[in-house]
């Protein structure tokens, strides 16, 4: 199994990164804030606008070092990639099946299964855990109806019907999202998913993770031979990574839903971490994204046992775990895509 690295995360706006013998140095005007050996790192995520030089941008991408660019609000602008990994066998076979109208929905409803399963047994934990601090039977309700959905999804025969019964029970989830935010809900009040642009402070703290979670899983794809930009659930689309958008579907709810509800109920985020634009939008404030990427660095170090392989093994290691088992269906070494089902 592959070893967990370092992420840097980059979030003063004016920082530049730059090569210096084997490190990435960050820079500000002419100071040096923080240098950092390239060997202890696995990814680089900088939220800003200087950016990086060419010779930084080709060591990681010799190194195989992801390196992403943000806007300072965190949303995805571009990577660097470097020579694709594995072969052009496997990538060929993920076309193809990416093309196979059949084969594409099998992979899809396995994913889907996946996620209904995990967002299922976030409600359920949270009825066992905070019986007394939330209305029970409505999330047990809604938890029952994303339940009742997933036969639905094994037996769906269009990709149309596969997104209508998953739109449905996503809607159903996050009815009572707002049930689980147990703290200072005068502030953090969730109604309804917004992405473009989160509208208040759980959105914009959900859109945030699902970035830096993004990265994450497309980093990882890459590293197994695959595309992330060849997806089966999400179709082609200029500039998206469809097929990172594919595996997140299964870690959205028990890795970033719940690590968003720690950080509202912890009390590690408050009310004066976001600003409000004129156009509505919800930000987070600088400092707030360091913290919460600290608070992310250490939950990825966090470790379970995998479903599928039955090891012990870290959370920042499940999206690698996913990528390979894919790669592995798609070889033919396994009889299907085993999706990842956190109880």
């Amino acid at each position: 199994m592959r070893k967990l690295l370092n992420t840097l995360y980059v979030t003063t706006p004016e920082a530049y990164l730059a090569l210096e013998g084997e490190t990435v140095a960050v820079k500000k005007d002419d100071d040096i804030l923080l240098r950092v050996p390239l060997h202890n790192l696995e990814g680089i995520i900088t939220f800003g606008y200087m950016g990086a030089s060419p010779a930084l941008m080709g060591e990681c991408a010799k190194r195989g070092i992801a390196l992403s660019f943000c806007t300072a609000y965190g949303r995805f602008i571009a990577d660097v990639k470097g020579e694709t990994q594995g072969n052009v066998v496997l990538r060929r076979t993920q076309y193809r099946m990416a093309d196979d109208e059949a084969q594409s929905l099998a992979i899809a409803r396995n994913i889907l299964v996946g996620k209904l399963h995990n967002s299922r047994w976030v409600l359920e934990r949270a009825t066992r855990d905070h019986a007394g601090r939330l209305n029970v039977e409505r999330v047990k309700r809604a938890g029952r109806f994303v339940a009742d959905a997933i036969p639905k999804i094994q037996t769906a025969e269009t990709h149309g019907t596969l997104m209508g019964i998953e739109g449905e029970a996503a809607s159903q989830y996050f009815s009572v999202f707002d049930e689980l935010v147990l703290r200072d809900k005068e502030e953090f009040y969730f109604h309804e998913r917004s992405r473009r642009p989160p509208i208040d402070n759980v959105n914009a703290l959900l859109s945030f993770i699902y970035t830096i979670l993004s990265h994450d899983v497309s980093a990882a794809l890459s590293t197994a031979g695959l595309d992330p930009f060849v997806g089966f659930l999400h179709k082609d689309r200029p500039g998206r990574r469809s097929l990172a958008l594919d595996i997140m579907e299964d870690l959205r709810a028990p890795l970033a839903d719940r690590f968003v509800l720690t950080l509202i109920n912890t009390r590690q985020v408050h009310a004066e971490d976001f600003e409000k634009r004129e156009n509505g939008a919800v930000y987070l404030r600088d400092n707030a994204r360091k913290t919460i990427l600290a608070a992310w660095q250490t939950r990825k170090r966090e470790q379970i046992v995998h479903p599928f392989l039955k090891e012990k093994i870290e959370w920042g290691l499940v999206p690698h775990a996913q990528a390979l088992l894919l790669a592995r269906f798609l070889r033919g070494d396994l009889d299907a895509y085993p999706p990842f089902l956190w109880k």
